[in-house]
């Protein structure tokens, strides 16, 4: 028996929400991808694909063996290793005194996780050079959003899905950077966005999620992101 399972797991959701699914991919302990499942879910945003994603690999792994998770949605990961103990302490409620978003769902994964030895790594999705795991799981369940159709090794499927080109972020084009002016107070503007909490959940340029409360901040393609998001822009 292999002393550590590897796995990625993804949602994708046309619109959001829009025509929904998850999917995931487990490895051996080298990463060699063995066995991937995906299923639809309907109209769903893409935090409830995410969700269940991360629901369903955990489900079809063993909880007798360690396992690491491999994702890029922030929003999935700290919602089950780190904004949930705030969730619990203050009666599933967020900061802002609002019901938390997808409690059930957030409910099955930490049962889910109790008693496990489970460790999360976060991974830039939609990169030439990404993780291979994540790239498998992001093709999964973007099909499956389209086809509505479950699919995977469990429904007679013996290819491994293969990561494609249309689904890669092509990186920004390098550009000169302005000189710094002066603004009406007489202050140089360093050009950088400022970093804000966000009032309501949304969607980065990167593909992946944030959840109401999480710094983001003023993306160079336009609309608000992760601050990690416009530092890597």
């Amino acid at each position: 028996m292999s002393d550590l399972i590897i796995a990625a797991c993804d949602g994708a959701a046309k619109k959001n929400p829009g025509p929904a699914a998850w999917g995931w991919v487990v490895a051996d302990a080298e990463g060699t991808p063995q066995r991937w499942e995906a299923g639809p879910l309907g109209v769903a945003t893409n935090n409830v694909a995410e969700l269940t994603a991360l629901a369903e690999l955990l489900e079809s792994t063993d909880a007798t063996v360690p396992l690491e998770v491999r994702m890029d949605s922030k929003y999935a990961m700290q919602a089950v290793t780190t904004w949930i103990k705030n969730w619990k302490r203050n009666g599933w409620l967020t900061a802002s005194k609002k019901p938390v978003a997808n409690r059930e769902l957030v409910i099955r994964i930490d049962e889910l996780l109790t008693g496990r030895e489970v460790t999360f790594r976060h991974v830039a999705a939609h990169q030439a050079d990404g993780d291979l795991l994540n790239a498998i799981a992001d093709i999964a369940a973007s099909d499956a959003a389209e086809s509505q159709q479950p699919a995977g090794t469990a429904h007679g499927s013996t290819e491994i899905p293969a990561p494609r080109a249309d689904r890669i972020t092509a990186a920004p084009a390098a550009r000169k950077t302005a000189p710094a002016r002066k603004t009406a107070a007489g202050k140089a503007a360093s050009g950088k966005a400022p970093v804000i909490k966000a009032k309501f959940a949304g969607r980065c340029a990167c593909g992946t999620s944030y959840d109401a409360g999480e710094k983001i901040t003023k993306l160079a393609s336009g609309g608000w992101g992760h601050v990690d998001c416009a530092t890597t822009s």
